[in-house]
């Protein structure tokens, strides 16, 4: 299993729009082979001492697949090329850590 932890910074403003396009594609990226996880979360606030200042313009995806392989499927996948596509010129940057799980 591959743990995908991606990053979406948007441009001032437009993370709702960005949002909104990555909730549209997020069902069909769910029945993609080998897809486990796969939604968006918003940095909140929690008053933890190591947690950084939040930051309202970031969109993390937090995702799981069954295979390196799947994973590369995704990412040249219909949906996927159609919110990069869609979203481009809101997109300040995309970074993404891939991870192989310990235990």
């Amino acid at each position: 299993m591959i743990h995908v932890i991606a990053e979406i910074v948007t441009k001032p403003g437009q993370r709702d729009a960005v949002l909104a396009e990555f909730q549209k594609i997020a069902p069909a990226v769910r029945q993609e082979p080998g897809c486990l996880e796969y939604g968006a979360a918003l940095e909140t606030a929690a008053g933890l001492p190591v947690q950084p200042p939040v930051r309202d313009n970031v969109i993390t995806v937090i995702e799981k697949w069954e295979s390196l392989e799947l994973l590369h499927q995704h990412l040249g996948a219909a949906p996927l090329q159609s919110f990069l596509q869609k979203t481009q010129h809101m997109i300040e940057s995309l970074s993404a850590r891939v991870l192989s799980p310990v235990g």
